[in-house]
């Protein structure tokens, strides 16, 4: 690896924006890779560095270059439930049908974890697939009751992607509907947010 991208992946790492700047200045490709084929972009979105992120975006960084785990910048930024990382990628374009590597969407992972903000923003701000299904057969709706824990970040979350028009009848791949995982798993918040009309 030339030296030049070597200081830049090592700068989007330790998020320090002013050398990132400085390592593109010098010639460093703001495509480069590591030997996980991690861009920079990615490297800054999975740590969270949102300054590094901004320097990377406004040199023209591809918020959708994969690695070898099928992440993304943008896809992570639904695991790490950054909601100012997802809008500093935003005007970069990013595919917002991208799938990571269990065929979701970043909204799935967000929705699964508990992320709240992440949800609302990413729901209000733009228009991702609410109803996408990945490989396991499960949607946004079915991750969040099925590995969700119940409590009120997950009741919201159920909330928030009814009202953007999540499918309450969209069931897994052995038919099961999201009220009937809430109900076999008692939790009757949600259940109870499943009945509503």
């Amino acid at each position: 690896m030339h030296e030049r991208n070597r200081r830049l992946l090592d700068a989007a790492r330790r998020g320090d924006a002013a050398e990132v700047r400085a390592a593109l200045d010098a010639g460093a490709s703001v495509e480069a890779r590591d030997e996980d084929l991690r861009s920079p972009l990615l490297i800054a979105s999975l740590n969270s560095h949102v300054e590094a992120a901004r320097v990377l975006v406004a040199a023209g960084a591809d918020p959708n270059a994969q690695d070898m785990r099928h992440d993304s910048a943008w896809l992570v930024t639904g695991v790490t439930g950054n909601v100012a990382m997802m809008r500093v990628l935003l005007p970069a374009g990013p595919d917002l049908t991208l799938r990571n590597r269990f065929g979701g969407i970043s909204l799935i992972p967000a929705s699964e974890r508990g992320h709240v903000a992440y949800v609302r923003a990413v729901l209000r701000e733009t228009d991702i697939d609410v109803n996408h299904v990945n490989d396991l057969g499960w949607t946004a709706l079915l991750e969040a009751v099925i590995l969700g824990d119940g409590g009120l970040d997950h009741q919201e979350i159920v909330e928030l992607l009814l009202a953007a028009g999540a499918r309450r009848d969209l069931a897994d791949g052995d038919g099961v509907t999201p009220l009937r995982h809430a109900e076999r798993r008692g939790f009757k918040a949600l259940a109870a947010l499943l009945r509503a009309a």
